[in-house]
């Protein structure tokens, strides 16, 4: 009995994570500032054993995390995100111990420079999302813990985290989102002239 609590014990911290929350500090991101937020789902699929959600509620819940977390940027140069549902995962019911199944959703996210009228990525990038378990997640599995709301909000707010940490990546490495010599900060964000940056592809 003491061997079989210490090991739930130790699994508890293994798995219990902290969620990510649209006001954590903001990370370096430049001269970033939210535009244009297109969440598409036109070619979603459902995993195996999946409840059910709809392409409306992804697009709605998605919509709603990035405008959350990346609304809060505000930077001098306009960006825009196209997002694109791929599939997803939500865990039902399980049995603990045997079968406790995760919830997981796949998107691709193309980043769009407004100024520029072009992408910042050629190809999209995909992201694999994974649900964040908590001690009683991860011994009976989210789908006794938590309702379908819930297990599409908590992974709506872990792609946002995950592409913010993409972005913070490019930023560091490939110069993305760095403020331009000719811009002027006073002016704030501002669009691209009439033709400029067309509205970005998802996907």
């Amino acid at each position: 009995m003491i061997r079989l609590s210490a090991l739930l014990a130790g699994l508890f911290l293994l798995t219990a994570c902290t969620a990510p929350s649209p006001d954590d500090p903001l990370q370096d991101l430049g001269a970033f500032y939210f535009g244009h937020n297109i969440v598409v789902a036109p070619k979603m699929q459902k995993g195996p054993i999946s409840r059910d959600a709809s392409k409306e509620e992804w697009v709605e819940v998605l919509t709603k995390a990035m405008g959350d977390r990346f609304g809060r940027y505000d930077g001098d140069q306009l960006y825009h995100f196209g997002i694109s549902v791929e599939g997803f995962m939500l865990a039902p019911p399980g049995v603990p111990l045997l079968y406790t199944p995760k919830s997981v959703l796949i998107i691709n996210v193309t980043v769009w420079d407004d100024a520029a009228g072009k992408k910042l990525n050629d190809e999209p990038k995909q992201i694999t999302v994974f649900e964040t378990t908590s001690g009683g997640s991860a011994l009976v599995g989210s789908g006794h813990d938590r309702t379908k709301e819930e297990q599409m909000q908590g992974l709506a707010r872990n792609a946002a985290h995950q592409i913010e940490e993409w972005l913070v990546e490019m930023h560091a490495e490939n110069g993305w989102f760095a403020p331009r010599p000719d811009a002027d900060p006073a002016a704030g964000p501002t669009a691209a002239p009439a033709g400029g940056a067309p509205l970005p592809e998802a996907g």
